[in-house]
């Protein structure tokens, strides 16, 4: 793909993110990819809606053959951070320091 993000037409965003670790508590840790910066700002401004809690927004992803419902988060940097669980990572053979190919729609 010659744009690493790009909004496709009726289908939502495509983008290429490195998977990272966030150690949130002691025995706790997340998966994340964080959006790119100009995706991040075009999702905050096309969700006019209510706020959910902390300031997240429904999305369903596809990641290869796994899709799924989460939301993302805003981040301290400005952008969103998606989570990636176990279950996906694990059916992808993905790992921290792993590039994925993200279609994400905003839901």
């Amino acid at each position: 793909m010659s744009d690493p993000c790009a909004m496709l037409p009726g289908m939502g965003f495509l983008f290429d993110a490195e998977l990272w670790m966030w150690d949130a508590r002691r025995g706790d840790s997340w998966t994340f990819v964080s959006l790119p910066v100009d995706v991040s700002e075009e999702i905050r401004d096309m969700s006019t809606g209510p706020r959910r809690g902390f300031g997240s927004v429904r999305v369903r992803v596809t990641v290869g053959g796994s899709t799924w419902q989460t939301s993302i988060f805003p981040s301290k940097e400005g952008h969103y951070v998606l989570p990636v669980k176990r279950a996906v990572r694990k059916s992808e053979g993905l790992d921290v320091g792993d590039k994925a190919t993200v279609d994400l729609d905003v839901l």
